[in-house]
């Protein structure tokens, strides 16, 4: 089901190629790579050699040349197929989109072309232990030296990071810092640089993208590194971050699609004393108030996108609406699917149980769902602020 949203004939277009490709691999899959702790390179390199990661980039960096609205359609398609992405939100999306925009020359070139054809992949390294949502009290250090940088510090639960070549590591700048005022800086960091090791948290999420500690240990850094201006980073970092969000609830509008797809089909199938148990209005009603909720995060996800890509002032407010509404309902109707299954809904035959936790987790990443009420309570509503 599309529910929905009507696409282009574009759109429709893209959304075809996805699905033509996702259904050569299926979501069991995605889950069997996820379970043994494997990648998934082969579907990987084929959606690259498709334009399908790169549908958003800039066409002279072996892009498509379209926009958010377009990669939405990318994602959630994937997801409904099974194949939650966290990989493709960070490297095409998130890293693609920074480097796009504030990347210098040689950045674009070296980076952007590898990232839209899938031979390369870029993690995100934001999150610390001690600093949560307070980008502001980052700990990880870049210090002069010389023509470059050397950076300190480490970095928590960045996703995927055995996966990339490199990684965008954001830093507080030692040169342009005070106590009072905190600048940032941000660095295109090659995974193999002397001093930067990783660590994988071991979690309960099945994923092909696992997560990871990452250490830097003074770790050197030339000026071709630095993305933008040094000390100028926060603008950066808050770029790349309504992307994030607007793909999240991509993400989560194609698990909602996948769960109640997998629940209706079963309650057409499944008979008890010769009913279908859909006839039930004990599983029809909480399906079709899943359903209405699903295709509610997917039209504000839709819209985040829209407005995104015009460049629209009230992007940061849709985005954050459209995470916080597609994930809750990407919730509410695997739970629901689960429920509707009964206890084939914990099998694996099913492929609906092992998803739960990584839509659990876009319930608390790349923003929990209290900071989002944060941002709506303060900025949409006017409310002063509680911290």
């Amino acid at each position: 089901m599309t529910g929905l949203i009507h696409d282009s004939e574009e759109h429709q277009a893209i959304r075809e190629s996805v699905a033509k490709v996702a259904s050569r691999y299926g979501p069991a899959y995605f889950l069997e790579r996820g379970r043994a702790g494997e990648d998934i390179q082969e579907l990987w390199a084929e959606l690259g050699a498709a334009g399908l990661l790169g549908v958003h980039l800039p066409e002279e960096y072996g892009g498509g040349g379209y926009g958010m609205q377009e990669a939405v359609v990318v994602v959630e398609e994937l997801a409904a197929h099974g194949m939650p992405m966290l990989i493709w939100v960070i490297s095409p999306a998130m890293i693609g989109s920074v480097l796009a925009a504030y990347g210098s020359d040689d950045l674009k070139a070296r980076w952007l072309p590898g990232v839209a054809d899938g031979t390369k992949k870029v993690a995100f390294g934001l999150t610390e232990p001690d600093a949560g949502s307070n980008s502001h009290n980052l700990k990880t250090t870049a210090t002069r030296d010389g023509d470059g940088w050397r950076i300190s510090g480490s970095k928590y639960y960045i996703s995927a990071v055995d996966q990339c070549d490199a990684i965008l590591v954001v830093t507080r700048d030692a040169e342009h810092s005070t106590d009072e005022h905190k600048k940032l800086s941000i660095f295109v960091v090659p995974i193999d640089s002397p001093g930067l090791t990783f660590q994988k948290i071991d979690t309960s999420i099945v994923s092909p993208d696992k997560q990871f500690t990452v250490f830097l240990d003074d770790v050197r850094v030339g000026p071709d590194a630095l993305v933008g201006e040094a000390g100028n980073g926060l603008q950066q970092v808050f770029s790349a971050l309504n992307p994030e969000r607007i793909l999240v609830g991509a993400i989560t509008g194609g698990v909602g699609r996948y769960a109640i797809d997998k629940a209706v089909d079963y309650a057409k199938q499944r008979q008890v004393w010769s009913t279908p148990i859909g006839q039930h209005q004990g599983l029809s009603h909480p399906l079709a108030a899943a359903h209405i909720d699903v295709e509610v995060g997917r039209l504000a996800t839709r819209n985040a996108a829209q407005l995104f890509d015009q460049g629209h002032a009230g992007a940061g407010e849709a985005a954050n609406i459209a995470k916080y509404a597609a994930s809750e309902a990407a919730l509410k109707a695997l739970d629901q699917s689960i429920q509707t299954h009964g206890g084939n809904g914990l099998a694996h035959e099913y492929g609906l149980s092992e998803l739960w936790f990584v839509t659990r987790l876009m319930r608390t990443a790349p923003v929990s769902r209290e900071m989002v009420l944060n941002f709506v309570a303060q900025t949409s509503l006017g409310l002063p602020r509680s911290y």
